[in-house]
This record gives structure tokens, C-alpha cells and sequence, in this order.
């Protein structure tokens, strides 16, 4: 650490100017003609363009975190995931209302900046940004000693996308017996980590295990959150006439889907017909966890829903493979779990 009186008590900037020189060329490889500034602008600034060649465009905002996710990086001291965990929920939140990403801005934090951890993390912010056709705009990189714990980091993400007005998802165009397809999940994504961390705490992280198929638990715990944009326009490329889209974050497999219902209208999700990964029955068992407080805290292996009419199955499962057939839609208001 350099030897100043800001270093002395606790912020050194010549170690943040270290970390963010590491990061440029990472950001930098997400911008495209529309980017209009460069990384160190205090505003980035973003050619809207594109927006006027819509009739009516409608612009969707998020704003989310990866949650105790990073204690499992911390614990593991693996960064490269949960860069790409924040814009992939980011991404995901933004799809349900039918929205394709334009820019993202991202918040990093710590006690004390380590550039090679701060790099790691930026630059899988960066990967998941240019897959999903999205600019990294730009963003902070804080070191705020006294409030971080040690060791530990704080990661948050802003999204910024574009839909056409009258192609705004919002489930009001659901109807009772409306066919609820899956898309799988690749474990806890971002939600749940606390539950996951207390139940599996005295347990081995790094040994290989027979009932993770030979995966160890840090694996499957730091598996990165899926991204749902090429599979949802897959479904839009083959004319499925997508009704409802419900991303299964904090809440799990209860509280997520009503979010996008109309009155008057529940569904019922029948266990059994999609692939639940088995760390979800590791923790069940190891916490001691009953079923239905596992589908009210994780996603359960489904990582996003999509709601089609029931003559659509057919066509949405030959356009994207992993599609599950996994309940409908029904009167009344009730999430059931058969």
C-alpha cells in the first residue's frame, strides 16, 4: 500500500488506479459505434440511435445484486463467476417484459481493492455483457474501509434495455389453461445463498461427491446464474405466441410466477416433470429443509418460466430442446406445487 495519509486510513488510490487499468480493456471490448465515451468519463454516454428506429419504444430498468453469492466466492477465493451472475440476472429480469439489453452499469466494493480480484470480477461483468449484446457502460469501483468486512465484496448491477410498446410482456393476455413450459436452471443461480451456506456449512466444499455427480459443493454452488435471452428469442423467431414470462429469483417457485398474472388466475406446477439439480436435495436434506420452504427460497432447477397457449407446446419445445412441459395456468389465485 502506498504510504499517504488516505492509504494510512485505509483508501489507497494508486492501488484502485492499478485495478481499474486492469479493467479497461475488459469494458472496452463491450462497446460498439453507440458508446460515446470512454472508460474514466464521469457519464457514459450512449448514442440512442437505435431507439428511433422504433415505432413506439418503451425503455425497462433494473437494478439487482448476486446476494451472499460473493460470501462463497469469498470463501472459495473464486472471483470469475459472479461478474457474469450479476448481468445474467440483470438480463433475465428485464426479459420477462419483453425487453432485449442496450447497457449495463455495474457497482464493485470492498474493504480494500485487490486489482486482481476486482479485475476478475469486472471482466466476467464484461463477458456477460458482450454475449448478451450489451454495452458496459460504465460503473464504481469503491474501497470503503469500515464498512465492508474484510475479505468480502459487494457487487451490484444496473440495466438499461429497449421493447416496443406494443410488445411489452405483462400477463395480461393469460388464460386459464394456458400451458406453463421451463427453462432449467444450473443450480441456486442468485437467490437463497444464506439458507444454502448454513445448511452445507460443516460439510466439505472442495471434495468431489457422488451425489453432485462427482461435482464438489463450491462447484455447484458457484455455478453461473443462466441467461434466458437466446432461448426466449428462439421462442419469439418460431412464432410462439409468448403470453408470460416469470424470471425465478428471490421467492423461488411460490411468490415469482403470480407476479405476472392477471386476477383471477393461479397455476399449478407438477413436480416430477423437469430435472430438479441435486444440490436442492443435498441442501434439503442437510438443512433439514421442508419442501415447501424449498420451493418458497430457491428456483428448484427452473430458472425461468414461460407461459404459451397449449397449441404452442409442440412448436416451443422444437425451437428450444430443454423446454419443460412443467404445469398450466388456473382459476382461482393459488401457486400450487403438485
Amino acid at each position: 500500500m502506498t504510504d499517504t495519509a488516505y492509504a494510512r486510513a485505509g483508501v489507497d488510490i494508486a492501488t484502485a488506479g492499478r485495478a481499474k487499468e486492469m479493467m479497461r480493456a475488459a469494458v472496452r471490448s463491450t462497446f460498439g459505434p453507440e458508446v460515446l465515451s470512454d472508460v474514466g468519463a464521469f457519464g457514459g454516454l450512449y448514442a440512442a440511435d437505435a431507439l428511433q428506429r422504433m415505432a413506439a419504444p418503451v425503455l425497462v430498468a433494473s437494478t439487482d445484486g448476486v446476494g451472499t453469492k460473493t460470501k462463497v466466492a469469498a470463501r472459495l477465493d473464486r472471483w470469475d463467476t459472479i461478474g457474469a451472475d450479476l448481468v445474467n440476472h440483470c438480463v433475465n429480469d428485464i426479459l420477462v417484459q419483453g425487453a432485449r439489453p442496450l447497457f449495463f452499469l455495474d457497482y464493485v466494493a470492498a474493504s480494500r481493492l485487490d486489482p486482481a480480484r476486482m479485475a476478475a470480477i469486472v471482466g466476467g461483468v464484461a463477458a456477460a455483457c458482450r454475449a448478451a449484446g450489451c454495452a458496459l457502460l460504465g460503473g464504481e469501483t469503491a474501497e470503503m474501509p469500515g464498512v465492508y468486512v474484510p475479505g468480502e465484496v459487494d457487487v451490484a448491477g444496473t440495466i438499461v434495455g429497449a421493447v416496443e410498446r406494443d410488445r411489452i410482456i405483462d400477463g395480461r393476455r393469460l388464460r386459464a389453461g394456458d400451458a406453463i413450459l421451463g427453462l432449467p436452471s444450473t443450480g441456486l443461480h442468485t437467490n437463497g445463498y444464506s439458507l444454502a451456506r448454513r445448511a452445507l456449512e460443516g460439510l466439505d466444499w472442495s471434495a468431489a461427491r457422488d451425489d453432485l455427480n462427482g461435482a464438489t459443493i463450491g462447484d455447484a454452488l458457484l455455478a453461473t446464474h443462466r441467461p434466458y435471452l437466446a432461448e426466449v428469442g428462439a421462442l419469439w423467431a418460431a412464432g410462439v405466441d409468448v403470453r408470460g414470462l416469470s424470471h425465478i429469483t428471490g421467492g423461488g417457485l411460490i411468490d415469482n410466477p403470480p407476479r405476472v398474472f392477471p386476477a383471477g388466475l393461479g397455476a399449478v406446477l407438477r413436480r416430477g416433470t423437469w430435472p430438479e439439480p441435486p444440490l436442492f436435495d443435498l441442501i434439503a436434506r442437510q438443512g433439514d429443509v421442508p419442501p415447501a420452504e424449498m420451493f418458497h427460497v430457491f428456483n428448484m432447477g427452473l430458472g425461468m418460466l414461460v407461459m404459451v397457449p397449449p397449441e404452442d407446446v409442440a412448436r416451443a419445445q422444437a425451437a428450444v430442446p430443454d423446454l419443460y412441459f412443467v404445469g398450466e395456468m388456473i382459476e382461482g389465485s393459488s401457486m400450487e406445487i403438485e
